[in-house]
Parts: C-alpha cells; structure tokens; sequence
C-alpha cells in the first residue's frame, strides 16, 4: 500500500527580452516545515517567459515524482507560480491556443495524474526562491557556465515560515524518515539531470557544461479569452557591481547568435551514400525523408526555441525547411551560401564509383582542400569561404537571436571546422546522419560555442 506524501512545488521562469536569455528555477518543499526538499535550475537560451516558466514546472514536477518513487497515485503536489497563464492552463480553465505551448502543457500533464496536482496563482513577492533560482540560472548561462546547488543562495530569499508556502487547504507533512529523504533528493537531482540529458535536443542546445540550451524563442502567447496577457515581464538583471569569478570576469557581450544547423532529411540517394551536391543532382525527400522532416518539426515546436528559419537553396533543403516553418508558423529565407558543394562529374555515383573512374582526381581531392572534384566542381576551400560569408552575414542579421539554418553535411561540417579552428581535414573526422541536428553559438567578441554536434534523438 502506498504511503501518502505531499508536497508543495515552487516554479518560475523569466527571459531577459522575452524573447531573450531565458532559465527557470523549481523549489520542492515540505509544507509543514517550509524545508527545501530539491532544486532545480537552469538557463535554456533564447526563449519567452512563457517557455520558460512551463520548463520550471516540468522540472519541479519531476523533481517531486523523484523525490517519492514509491509514493504512486498517493502523492499529492501543490504548485504555487505567480503565472497566471500557466497556473489557469494547467488548471483547465483557460485553453490553451498557442500550437508551440501545447507540447509543454501536456509535458507537464503527463508527469503525474492529474488528479494528483493541484495549482494555486501567488503574487511574485511570495515566489522569491524560484525567481532567485531562474536569474541564477541566467546569470550562469550569461557566464558560459552551468547553475550548481552548491553555489545558491536562492533559499536566503524565501520565506522562513512555513505558513508562507504553504497552500490555503493545509497539507499534512511529508512523511518518511530523513534518510528516505536525503536519498531522495539523490533520485531527484538524477531524474532532473536524466530529463536534461534526454531533452538535450529537446531541451536543446547546451552552452558549455549544461544539458540544454533551449527551449527558446516562441512568441509569446496572446491572452486567452476571458483571460489575463501573458507573464512578459523580464526577468530582473544581476545588480551592478556583484562580483564575478571564472569566466564570469570577462565583460558581457551579450546573448549570442545562435546557428541551430539541421541537415535536410533523406533522399533516394542518401541511403546508397551518392554524392548529391548542388551540381545538377536536385532530389526530393523520400518517404523516409518527409517524415524525418515531420519530426523535427514536431522536435522544434516543442523546443520553443527557433525564431528564423534560413534554408539552402536546394530542394531537399526547402521541402525540410517547409515543414519545419509549417508547425512553427514561421517564414523561410533562402541563402544561396548554404548550398551543398558541387561535386562536378561525380555527382550520383557513389566513392568506390568514383575510385573506379576518377581513382587519382579522388586521391588528389583527399589529399588537399584547395583540389576540386572532377568536371569543375568545387573545392572545399572553395566551400570554406563560401559557408564563412553566410556565417558573418547570418550572425550579424540575427545577433542575440536562434536561427534554424536547414543545409547539408559539407557546409554543417564547414561550421563546426571553423568554430573550433580545426584544419580541413577535420572535415573527413565527423558523421552528419539525415536530419541531425548541430549548434553553433557566436558572441560578440567572434569567439564561437560548439554545443551539439549529430544530435538525432528526436528520430528514435
């Protein structure tokens, strides 16, 4: 028989520019003594309050199912946010329009019955250890670092008695002795770490040594009927002058230009590894391919995350980036410096073809970017430039921004070579599978961030 527990769940988000910087911080408290049972927090990238503050709810909701695994249908959650938008979707009473919300919502919904949750709307001052949670979160991400438990001083700010978190219907203590307690908050910090780790495409894009960038950028959500306007207020800046160490010394350059680089789905020719560049060869998606598009679409809908949408010329890049732009609501700018390379005469055949009939072109080719494929194709330095003048425009036109870029593996390769300063032959040293997904990140001073690289989970 299940022994019953309860819990109160504190979340929060914010974005500094909503959309903007965003992070979101979650408490798990007993409600009898006001302790902290589990945190979470963490910065997600470029997203809107609203993304934000749903992915606080989803980590403090699996934080409180970690923390009682055997607890079943007998826990009882209590989640206090001061959103109203989220506090009356998740209740029912106000529907949810917003096609890119909907996924979050029934993330949220399918962690535990609903029978077993219940949702109370607080004024922010009462919210005072998410918050500070969600904007040390932020902080770090502006940092290039990741939020750590260890360093938080969220639980100063929240209230010490414990009639101050605790709901108007009284909930009964949390039961269990403190060594069941303290194992788990172990099982909570796993599972929130498993839950990162799992969504790291769907939690996206991590800076360095976080799990997810993203779930960025969707537009903020219109009032519902009958309703209150969405939580668009920005999150509050780290004050002046609060003193920094590590990275955090240098100067801040801001929210970067962030270059989600997702390779169109298959072709005819993918599976029988022809060459297909952009020298006469100009093949739709296959079955296969339609519906490696249909799930990254789905993929980035739920991310939030993508603001712009900039294909390759090229048919199977357009069709890819269709659906993607479809489900997202977005429009599509094409780019000609995101074509895949000419590969000349041997464009359709497959390497050992190619060994066969153009044995010491082949060998001339791996041996030197400057050497061109067969029949005037181009050259991987050819590629370089090509790919680094869409880069410095791409970069420039969306600083602070996350832009999908939908091309092909020499020019994702050609990315990720420059970010990491890497010499061509690097190029010959990654796999790009169909409809993976990378990311690159510019800042301001031109330094570069390689956050994903091949990520196909939202295949499987």
């Amino acid at each position: 028989m299940s022994v019953a527990r309860q819990v109160v769940v504190e979340a929060d988000g914010g974005s500094r520019g909503n959309p903007g910087p965003a992070g979101y911080g979650a408490v798990v408290i007993d409600p009898a003594t006001g302790e902290p049972l589990a945190e979470a927090a963490e910065y997600i990238g470029v997203a809107t309050n609203n993304v934000a503050e749903y992915r606080g709810l989803i980590a403090g909701l699996t934080a409180a199912k970690a923390l009682f695994p055997d607890a079943g249908d007998a826990l009882r959650v209590h989640v206090r946010m001061d959103s109203k938008l989220v506090v009356e979707q998740m209740s029912g009473r106000w529907k949810i329009k917003h096609p890119d919300m909907k996924p979050l919502a029934a993330r949220a919904a399918a962690i535990l019955p609903p029978s077993s949750v219940t949702y109370e709307w607080i004024p922010r001052a009462q919210n005072k250890h998410a918050d500070r949670l969600a904007n040390e979160a932020m902080d770090a991400g502006r940092d290039g670092r990741q939020w750590e438990a260890s360093a938080s001083t969220a639980a100063l700010d929240a209230p010490s008695a414990p009639s101050a978190r605790t709901p108007s219907a009284t909930l009964p203590p949390v039961q269990g002795p403190p060594g069941d307690q303290a194992a788990g908050a172990a099982r909570a910090r796993a599972a929130l770490a498993a839950a990162r780790g799992a969504a790291a495409p769907e939690g996206l894009f991590p800076m360095p040594g976080a799990a997810e960038s993203p779930e960025a950028g969707v537009a903020a959500e219109a009032p519902e009927a009958g309703g209150e306007p969405t939580d668009a207020r920005p999150a509050p800046q780290r004050t002046a002058g609060t003193p920094q160490t590590g990275w955090g010394s240098a100067p801040d350059l801001g929210a970067p230009a962030t270059l989600v680089l997702l390779r169109h789905g298959e072709t005819a020719l993918t599976p029988e590894k022809r060459f297909s560049g952009s020298g006469g060869t100009d093949p739709e998606l296959s079955a296969v391919g339609r519906g490696q598009a249909e799930r990254a679409a789905e993929h980035f809908a739920a991310l939030g995350m993508v603001q712009e949408i900039v294909s390759s010329p090229l048919r199977r890049c357009r069709e890819t980036a269709a659906a993607v732009a479809a489900r997202l609501g977005l429009d599509v700018r094409i780019d000609e410096g995101l074509r895949e390379t000419d590969f000349g005469a041997w464009e359709g055949l497959t390497f050992g073809e190619v060994r066969e009939r153009y044995g010491d072109d082949l060998t001339a080719w791996l041996a030197s970017p400057d050497t061109a494929p067969t029949g005037g194709g181009e050259s991987f330095a050819e590629v370089a430039e090509r790919v680094a003048a869409a880069r410095d425009r791409l970069v420039a036109r969306y600083a602070g921004r996350t832009v999908l870029l939908v091309t092909h593996v020499t020019p994702i390769k050609t990315f990720v070579r420059l970010a990491l300063g890497a010499p061509p032959e690097a190029l010959f040293r990654m796999e790009l599978s169909a409809a993976s997904v990378s990311t690159v990140a510019y800042y301001g001073d031109g330094n570069a961030s390689v956050r994903l690289l091949n990520d196909t989970s939202h295949l499987r």
